[in-house]
């Protein structure tokens, strides 16, 4: 949460990964592989629906009747998928989803060495870090790495771990230039693109780093400051070209391809599409909806729950949140209106660590996205994982804290050590609390999914049997795990990703649309859900029933014999 802006630190780059950083390195791969193992081996890492449908957005990119990098659709970004599909080559890590999970785990490890040097480089003001920077840097670490829904969510296909990662490290390349390093800032840049390709946080992400970069640059030309980051007009444009050209090649990807530079944000398959077919007289709308201010504290909440199953302890760790931000203020005012970095320490990333807010605030009360907290109407677990993307914030400003007190002359040393203690006796309950009651994560996939998943796996079990080769016809937007699950390769199945995209609102002439108006000439069975196109085309036709699935709060599934 705090970046010391200075000129020249006097590093080399090779202090970026001492003995100190590679024994962090080590210490979080072992942790996520350990922790992969006890959520594997419990049935685990598949219970998301939308970690499913990530495996098979990437495993139908190669596997499909009409592959392609246009089988990535539009309303999730691609990032995520690219990343997977080396590991879902094997059927044996798709069908079992380990091939999903590994770039979730790899980015969590980085992750972790990200909140490290953030923070030790950011209180090392020259030299070797001090002891107080040292012990800040491993409590953010700590604070990050041990954080037991992080611990789940790193272990499934779920965007988080891979964000959060490519969160920290813009931030800590953006600390970098501003410590001298004008080349950390096309690294920033970089890293801004993969989190802009990641997930929609990552474009308020770009506009408020590439913000402040500008003011800053302008601010320093305008005061002269001897101590102003020095940074080349080509250097600027270049990092704000970097930044910019994520955002504007989904845009134009979506307009090619779907007529409408929008269609993530407005199309059939977007957030808005979804909440206005869920509503009714009954049900108009999710809490915040329409109201900023309350969908901000949804978010917030979603926040405090993500660290503390006890509702006291997760208020405490907005607390200690707002302490930081007042401490970091002052410097931050100063550096906008002088355009010093050395004049004093300068906290800046507390405000780029708090984006998140306004961008999930908006989301809520504008762009269809609810959110549920078991605390808060309407009692239950929806996108509570959300509030994960505060937890690089929740770690710097407890380091911040810590580095502070450890540094303050006020107090006895001993007094010091004991503030210290109680600051890391809150973090020990907090996460003690979250395990006794388990992660609020894997408890929204377990409350959410749990029907879904024996649906899926009991028509899995029929499809299965069903003769090897054969072709079917399904709709694979809701239940895609049934086939991951029964190893049937998605080439095998006529699905709604197989026409051109483009011809909006259907393709006459494509597979998907020929085979539902005549299921019997391309596939030999068809799998129906109750209301999905698949089940309204072959309603009437009187093809050979095979099985008819039904679990409680699920549509029913029909499998049947189409020639």
């Amino acid at each position: 949460m705090s970046v010391v802006l200075n000129l020249k630190s006097g590093r080399s780059a090779n202090s970026h990964w001492d003995s100190e950083t590679r024994l962090l390195a080590w210490l979080a791969a072992c942790a996520a592989v350990f922790s992969f193992l006890f959520y594997y081996q419990r049935g685990d890492v598949l219970l998301y629906g939308d970690a499913v449908a990530h495996i098979n957005i990437a495993r139908r990119v190669f596997d499909s009747r009409t592959p392609g990098l246009l089988q990535l659709g539009t309303v999730w970004l691609p990032l995520p998928h690219l990343l997977m599909i080396p590991f879902l080559i094997s059927n044996e890590m798709w069908q079992r989803g380990v091939g999903g999970s590994i770039p979730s785990l790899i980015a969590c490890v980085f992750g972790v060495v990200g909140m490290f040097r953030l923070v030790r480089g950011s209180l090392t003001s020259g030299g070797k870090p001090e002891r107080a920077a040292r012990m800040a840097g491993w409590t953010a670490a700590i604070v990050y790495a041990a954080n037991p829904n992080l611990i789940y969510m790193q272990t499934t296909a779920m965007g988080e771990s891979v964000y959060l990662a490519l969160f920290v490290w813009a931030v800590v390349y953006c600390n970098e230039f501003f410590s001298g390093d004008e080349r950390a800032l096309t690294k920033c840049g970089l890293c801004l693109v993969a989190a802009c390709l990641t997930r929609y946080d990552g474009w308020l992400l770009a506009v408020v780093m590439a913000a402040v970069i500008v003011v800053l640059w302008f601010r320093a030309r305008e005061t002269n400051a001897e101590h102003a980051p020095r940074i080349s007009r080509s250097a600027l444009v270049r990092f704000l070209l970097i930044a910019a050209a994520a955002p504007l090649l989904w845009l134009a990807y979506n307009g090619i391809v779907y007529r409408n530079p929008l269609e993530f944000e407005n199309g059939v398959y977007s957030a808005k599409a979804i909440e206005h077919k869920t509503q009714n007289p009954w049900n108009p709308g999710h809490p915040g909806g329409g109201n900023l201010l309350v969908a901000g504290l949804y978010f917030v909440q979603s926040g405090e729950a993500n660290m503390a199953e006890n509702q006291w302890l997760g208020r405490l760790w907005v607390g200690l949140g707002l302490a930081a931000l007042v401490a970091a203020g002052g410097s931050f005012r100063r550096l906008l209106a002088t355009g010093k970095t050395s004049a004093a320490p300068v906290r800046l990333s507390l405000p780029v660590l708090l984006v998140p807010v306004p961008f999930y605030a908006l989301s809520v009360a504008y762009g269809g996205v609810p959110i549920f907290v078991p605390a808060w109407w309407p009692y239950t677990h929806y996108n509570v994982r959300y509030g994960l993307q505060l937890l690089p914030a929740f770690a710097v400003a407890l380091a911040f804290i810590v580095y502070l007190v450890v540094r303050t002359e006020r107090w006895k040393p001993r007094l010091r050590w004991i503030a210290v203690l109680v600051m890391f006796g809150v973090l020990v309950a907090s996460y003690a609390s979250i395990w006794r009651a388990e992660p609020v994560c894997l408890q929204e996939a377990r409350i959410n999914m749990r029907t879904r998943n024996q649906l899926e796996a009991q028509v899995a079990i029929w499809l299965h049997k069903l003769p090897p080769a054969s072709t079917l016809l399904m709709y694979l937007g809701d239940h895609v795990g049934a086939v991951q699950q029964a190893g049937i390769p998605l080439k095998h199945v006529i699905n709604e990703g197989n026409h051109h995209v483009w011809k909006q609102p259907v393709d006459p002439d494509g597979l998907w649309e020929r085979a539902l108006a005549d299921p019997g000439q391309y596939a030999d069975y068809v799998v129906a859900f109750d209301g999905d196109p698949v089940w309204e085309a072959v309603r009437g036709r009187h093809m050979t029933e095979l099985v008819e699935i039904h679990i409680t709060g699920q549509p029913w599934a029909v499998i049947y014999r189409a020639r």
